[in-house]
């Protein structure tokens, strides 16, 4: 382990090491993202009115949203960890958000094959 692992656990808290930059796999990144559309979105140009605006921006995002983007940092670690190249795990991400069924009243075919395998 390293130091800087151990001194991080010794305190009681987990130490991840996410690869640098990367804004797939950093949800602080949505998180300010978010922020700043909203400062951008209330902006007068005024420092005052940013420092005003601030903690109601950092407060503007929405718990159920954070837990969206914890889901979509899992799908995109779990991609990652089955050692897909770059454009297939960009694809698989995207597949299961993208699958959009064309009737409410019928098993689309592919979800209907794994039925028959019992």
């Amino acid at each position: 382990k390293s130091l800087v692992r151990e001194t991080i656990e010794g305190f009681g808290h987990m130490c991840i090491f996410l690869p640098k930059f990367h804004c797939k796999l950093n949800p602080i990144e949505f998180f300010w993202g978010q922020v700043k559309k909203y400062l951008c979105d209330n902006c007068n140009y005024t420092f005052d009115t940013l420092k005003t605006n601030m903690p109601i921006a950092l407060n503007s995002v929405p718990v159920n949203i954070i837990h969206l983007w914890e889901h979509h940092l899992y799908q995109w670690m779990d991609t990652y960890h089955s050692g897909l190249t770059t454009r297939d795990a960009q694809l698989q991400v995207k597949q299961p958000s993208s699958s959009q069924y064309k009737s409410h009243r019928r098993v689309p075919e592919g979800l209907a094959h794994c039925f028959d395998s019992t």
